[in-house]
């Protein structure tokens, strides 16, 4: 009961308190550059002398037909895929100049630096709180008030404040599909991230949660660089500021989503892009 009570007059101080902004250091969001990047699982070849270069303070979506490697691509990001068996993976990954993939890269700081969100939520065996005060504490921040505040602070970012104020305590896996992938978003962001990596983070949501998850990414991409996984072309004319087009292995066509979308230059973007072949 004490705890309970100490609990809420916590939270109504730090609900009340201004909200400062609290990623002053991601301000200038991260930029990364891909060179001669190819990857073999086994003796398959999968990515295929790919460069590619993703703007900071922008929403960046991977389009092409399934099996192209989109995912793989992203993976390649915060090193993800190198934990899959047979595994293999050449070239360049600069992350703000510097070589992700080079000998003594501590890897858990470069995951730590990207957020990743999956096709299907997946909010940790615990309450809605423990959720996001896992990720502050993984970022560092201690002590009982300065959790609380940063719990509020990304509940709002993300939108769920006002749906889940009176639910903290109560299990993660109570809240919506729609819910519970914001609330892993909230948790990414308690990381304090540079970068956004989603992975079809909409397509296991119903129209209206989808709508909701890009335009909090319209916002976020004013403190982050977001890259995005898309089957929905929809989608990335809605939001994209940057594309990548990719056909078995290989990137096909980048650059503006207003030049790739509309104008673009290859003849298999087109045919993509007309519907002949998804």
């Amino acid at each position: 009961m004490i705890a309970t009570s100490l609990s809420s007059v916590l939270l109504r101080e730090e609900v009340s308190a201004p909200l400062e902004l609290l990623h002053a250091p991601n301000m200038d969001a991260a930029t990364l550059k891909v060179r001669n990047l190819n990857v073999h699982i086994g003796e398959q070849s999968i990515l295929r002398d790919v460069h590619v270069h993703i703007p900071s303070h922008k929403i960046t979506c991977i389009i092409g037909p399934s099996g192209c490697g989109k995912s793989t691509l992203l993976k390649t990001f915060n090193r993800l895929l190198e934990t899959q068996p047979g595994a293999r993976i050449t070239g360049e990954l600069l992350l703000n100049g510097e070589n992700i993939y080079r000998e003594g890269v501590e890897v858990i700081d470069v995951r730590k630096r990207m957020g990743l969100l999956s096709q299907r939520p997946c909010p940790l065996p615990m309450s809605v709180y423990e959720n996001i005060a896992f990720g502050c504490r993984l970022h560092g921040t201690r002590g009982r008030r300065k959790v609380m505040r940063k719990v509020v602070h990304y509940l709002q970012a993300t939108g769920l404040w006002d749906e889940v104020r009176d639910r903290l305590h109560t299990p993660a896996s109570r809240l919506s599909i729609g819910q519970q992938q914001r609330l892993c978003l909230a948790r990414g962001l308690a990381v304090e991230p540079e970068i956004i990596l989603a992975d079809e983070a909409t397509s296991a949501l119903d129209p209206i949660s989808s709508r909701i998850i890009e335009d909090l990414f319209l916002r976020l991409r004013q403190q982050y660089t977001i890259i995005m996984v898309t089957h929905t072309l929809s989608q990335a004319v809605r939001i994209a500021d940057h594309v990548i087009f990719m056909y078995l292995g290989r990137v096909v066509e980048e650059g503006p989503a207003s030049e790739v979308l509309h104008h673009p230059k290859h003849k298999l973007t087109q045919e993509y892009l007309s519907g002949s072949f998804s």
